[in-house]
């Protein structure tokens, strides 16, 4: 492999930049390719919505020395940006930084990665080959070689559809024009398309919390307005989080808002919903769960998550889990209806690989559909992979990372009645033990009280908080 070649990077967002920062530092010269017309295109478009991360935990280490050595002042750690302010006050200062600035392209769409006069199939002398990247960039088609790639594209530009089985509800694509996917503006641009109206958000993460927090304030102002919320589930007991055991307090408080919300009679919702049909009537647009319709409603929200676009790695090698599309060592980590507790464990390099050596998934997009990514974990990513590929596997595989803990301990995924919270840390317990999960049985064979997860609170009522687990590390993340 030819060492001069840059490493590319795709995507310009806050994992993308930080990854150009530690590649620099590593003497590799990163080309940064940008499918927007500024960085940080995706977050802009969530600018209105506060994050539950204060600078603490948003800023990259690397990243953060470079913009000191150019007069930089950080900001207050413990205040919580929008994803407009940290655009404003951390990526654009760092993308104009003389180390990085020169490396940067914008309107460089990637549409394709391969190796050099090798599709997928040819295998010889494979590794030694260089990538080619295309990308598109003024409306002409360009490629460049690199020795490495790092995927940091995110995956804003790949929303889930609403339908429950993954692809878009009958009729979905007819509503288009009253559908809207992520976190709305609500209060801002968007204001005069909600404002009376009654809407559907659909989801049950932090998107649409934050939507229907944005719509209930809105409703207060303006009369007439119904919010409806349509979630998977057969009951919120799982969906609320931890509440004030959440060490993110922001996201804890944001699940007890929805709490008092839906109490309140403000939100209504609709709980076991699996939307297959959305139907036009004259009273408006309805959505069907099998044989149950919804109210009818003039605006949808779909906030259900968000999934990776493969299309531009057709080419490439790629190792990815069957079910998450998360790269295959790194989908046991994050697999929500496998791995319960709001953190993952440290990971790098070598969770990251795939066949084709040097080419790797990080960020948002590394976790395929699986939620709750934090961007400590992306920077932890692309430290550990600019290590390995300058060789330096024993920092690649260093952890240099604590991660922050959500305080609740449930299966995002698996629906209450089939995978109660007995199977919350590792799957079911062997037969014959008396333990709630497999995590459980291994702490009382080795003489210890338990895991932490068992079945030992009282029930409580679908709108209340589940109460945080005795060890809210119960699935491993002590072991990190």
């Amino acid at each position: 492999m030819d060492s001069s070649l840059p490493v590319v990077v795709v995507g310009a967002g806050p994992v993308g930049l930080a990854a150009a920062a530690h590649l620099r530092a590593r003497g590799f010269t990163p080309l940064v390719l940008e499918a927007g017309a500024q960085v940080g295109a995706g977050m802009r478009r969530w600018a209105h919505v506060r994050m539950f991360s204060p600078w603490e935990y948003t800023l990259d280490a690397r990243a953060a020395e470079i913009l000191a050595a150019n007069g930089w002042q950080a900001p207050d750690p413990t205040h919580f940006p929008t994803g407009g302010e940290v655009v404003a006050r951390y990526l654009e200062p760092l993308a104009g930084t003389p180390e990085l600035a020169p490396h940067i392209r914008l309107n460089a769409r990637v549409v394709g990665i391969t190796k050099h006069q090798r599709d997928r199939m040819k295998n010889a002398q494979r590794d030694a080959t260089p990538f080619v990247v295309r990308y598109e960039q003024d409306g002409e088609e360009h490629e460049v070689h690199a020795q490495a790639v790092v995927d940091a594209s995110g995956t804003v530009d790949a929303p889930n559809p609403l339908g429950a089985a993954g692809l878009p509800a009958l009729g979905e694509r007819a509503a288009a024009a009253h559908v809207a996917y992520g976190m709305p503006d609500v209060l801002g641009f968007a204001r005069d398309r909600y404002a009376g109206k009654r809407v559907l958000v659909v989801g049950s993460g932090h998107s649409a919390f934050n939507v229907l927090t944005d719509l209930a304030r809105l409703a207060q102002t303006i009369p007439g307005m119904q919010i409806h919320w349509a979630v998977r589930r057969p009951s919120l007991q799982h969906v609320l989080g931890g509440g004030e055991n959440d060490q993110l307090k922001e996201r804890g408080r944001l699940g007890l808002r929805i709490a008092r919300l839906v109490e309140t009679g403000a939100i209504a919702v609709h709980t076991g919903a699996h939307i297959d049909r959305l139907e036009r009537t004259d009273a408006g647009w309805v959505a069907w769960s099998g044989a149950t319709a919804l109210p009818p409603v003039d605006e949808l929200i779909g906030a259900t998550g968000f999934r990776p676009d493969l299309s531009l790695l057709s080419e490439v090698r790629l190792d990815l889990d069957a079910g998450t599309q998360a790269p295959a060592a790194l989908a046991p980590l994050i697999d929500p209806n496998l791995h319960s507790c709001g953190s993952v464990r440290p990971h790098g390099a070598v969770e990251l690989q795939h066949p084709d050596a040097n080419f790797y998934i990080v960020g948002m997009k590394s976790y395929g559909r699986a939620p709750t990514f934090l961007l400590l974990t992306g920077y932890e990513q692309v430290r550990s992979v600019a290590a390995a590929i300058a060789g330096d596997w024993e920092a690649a595989r260093r952890v240099e990372l604590v991660l922050p803990e959500t305080g609740v301990c449930n299966t995002q995924f698996a629906a209450d009645e089939a995978l109660p919270a007995a199977a919350c840390c590792g799957g079911p317990a062997p037969a014959d033990s008396a333990a709630c999960c497999v995590a459980d049985a291994d702490a009382k064979a080795s003489g210890e009280a338990g895991c932490g997860c068992g079945p030992t609170a009282a029930p409580v009522p679908a709108v209340a908080l589940a109460p945080a687990p005795a060890k809210s590390s119960c699935c491993g993340a002590a072991r990190a």
